[in-house]
C-alpha cells in the first residue's frame, strides 16, 4: 500500500506568520504553487495561506492602490484563523485523497512529531492518476479490434 510519504512534497516552501500577503503572492507566483504552510521557528505548523486567500484580499482592480497596500501590510497571521486539517506521512494515499475530497480542500500539510515534514496536494493526486492511466495503457494496449 502506498502512503502519503511516498508521494508528498518533502520540505515544502514555507513562510512565517509575520510575512505579508504580498510576500505569499510573490512566492506563489515564482514557484507556481497555490498553497504555502505558515510555520514557526521550530517548523511547527501555524496555518496555511492559499491562492484563494490572496485573491480574496485583492478585491477589485478599481480599488487597486488600497488592495496593494493591504497586501503589503497584511500579516499572514491574520488569515490564520481557520481550523487546519493535516495528515501523517504514514497515512494511506487513498484515505488522504478521500479525506481531501470529502472536505473539499486542495492540500494536506503532512505532520510528524508536531513538525511540518511535507505537503500533499490535489495536483499530486492528478499526477498519480495520470501515472496509473499510463500504466494501464501499457498493460492493456488498444488494438484495432477494440475500435469495432
Amino acid at each position: 500500500m502506498f502512503c502519503v510519504a511516498d508521494m508528498m512534497t518533502p520540505r515544502p516552501h514555507t513562510l512565517g506568520e509575520h510575512d505579508t500577503l504580498a510576500r505569499a503572492l510573490e512566492v506563489m507566483q515564482q514557484l507556481d504553487i497555490r498553497h504555502l504552510p505558515i510555520v514557526d521557528r521550530d517548523n511547527q505548523l501555524l496555518g496555511l495561506v492559499t491562492q484563494r486567500d490572496v485573491l480574496s484580499a485583492q478585491h477589485s482592480s478599481l480599488e487597486h492602490s488600497l488592495d496593494q497596500n493591504r497586501l503589503n501590510t497584511q500579516a499572514l497571521e491574520a488569515v490564520n484563523d481557520r481550523q487546519l486539517l493535516t495528515v501523517s506521512p504514514r497515512a494511506g494515499l487513498k484515505e488522504a485523497a478521500k479525506y481531501m475530497q470529502k472536505h473539499k480542500i486542495g492540500c494536506l500539510p503532512v505532520i510528524q512529531h508536531k513538525k511540518l515534514v511535507g505537503i500533499i496536494t490535489d495536483s499530486d493526486f492528478v499526477a498519480i492518476a495520470i501515472n496509473l492511466l499510463e500504466l494501464q495503457e501499457e498493460v492493456e494496449p488498444l488494438t484495432l479490434e477494440d475500435d469495432y
